[in-house]
């Protein structure tokens, strides 16, 4: 069975994101749910035509945003087009954010995460969404315009390497992101090194209960499902204490099985993943 290289991870991801930002709001054929992530082999035009009308395509879009904890009042605040259907969860639900707080949104998209931040750090603060893919990048800056906002900015780069100054940030967030990384100590690595001493992480993401099969792991349709990618929870737990985070708590949301399940059909995914919130803080001195 074939291993796959770092590089051919992140190329189809990308090429996926790339579809995605192309062609709207991800919806799949034959019922299914609005997919956290758009397997690589569906192409734009399927997307484009999973429904006959917008009207039915919104309901779709908005039903699967409650799901992960957004309200109709969230959803109606921020641009059209910023809600692509891409998350698991809602991290700014969990992330306390206060105005005049600096916070980085790890993997942005069309930028909804970081519009309901926006409101919550006011005018003294300040959102940065980074996002690697530019067709994602250049959506979520059209979106600035259709809102006038002045704090906030997106940024094309890698999470792993974040285009973002040392003790910067009072928050991260990340929605349904970080499973994509093949390189997942690297990511929180750098989000350590983002946050300002007392910084917390607020992310939703995808977390396997238990250790994926190889051929799951190997198959980049799944990855680029959010499934393929998953790193257990114990294993997420470790490398955050190994890179000097405190006060860890990951939440599991057991009711996000059936969801994830149809992001990839026959495949009994909500057996082994699931969505979680991880929360930590960084500490406020240096305890190295």
């Amino acid at each position: 069975m074939k291993t796959r290289s770092k590089e051919e991870i992140r190329q189809a991801v990308r090429e996926s994101y790339g579809k995605v930002a192309k062609a709207g709001a991800v919806t799949l054929k034959t019922n299914q749910a609005a997919s956290c992530c758009s397997p690589s082999d569906i192409s734009a035009d399927t997307m484009q035509t999973a429904f006959c009308g917008c009207g039915e395509q919104e309901f779709a879009l908005e039903q699967m945003s409650s799901v992960m904890g957004y309200s109709k009042k969230d959803l109606d605040s921020v641009p059209e087009g910023a809600n692509l259907g891409l998350g698991c969860g809602n991290p700014v639900a969990i992330a306390t954010l206060k105005a005049g707080e600096t916070v980085v949104d790890l993997g942005s998209g069309g930028g909804l995460d970081c519009f309901l931040a926006s409101k919550k750090v006011g005018e003294t603060g300040h959102v940065i969404g980074v996002d690697m893919t530019a067709e994602m990048v250049t959506k979520a800056r059209k979106n600035i315009e259709k809102t006038g906002a002045s704090n906030v900015e997106f940024r094309l780069g890698e999470i792993e390497h974040l285009p973002i100054a040392d003790n910067s940030a009072d928050v991260i967030m990340s929605n349904c992101v970080i499973n994509l990384s093949p390189d997942k100590p690297k990511v929180y690595g750098d989000a350590f090194r983002v946050l300002k001493p007392g910084g917390r992480l607020a992310i939703s993401d995808i977390l396997a209960t238990v250790p994926l099969p190889k051929e799951v792991q190997t198959n980049l349709a799944l990855v680029s499902a959010c499934v393929g990618g998953a790193a257990t929870i114990a294993d997420t737990e470790k490398m955050l204490k190994e890179i000097g985070f405190q006060n860890i708590k990951i939440t599991p949301k057991d009711e996000s099985r059936e969801l994830i399940r149809a992001w990839a059909p026959g495949q009994n995914a909500g057996d082994y993943v699931v969505s979680a919130y991880i929360e930590a803080i960084k500490p406020s001195t240096d305890i190295s």
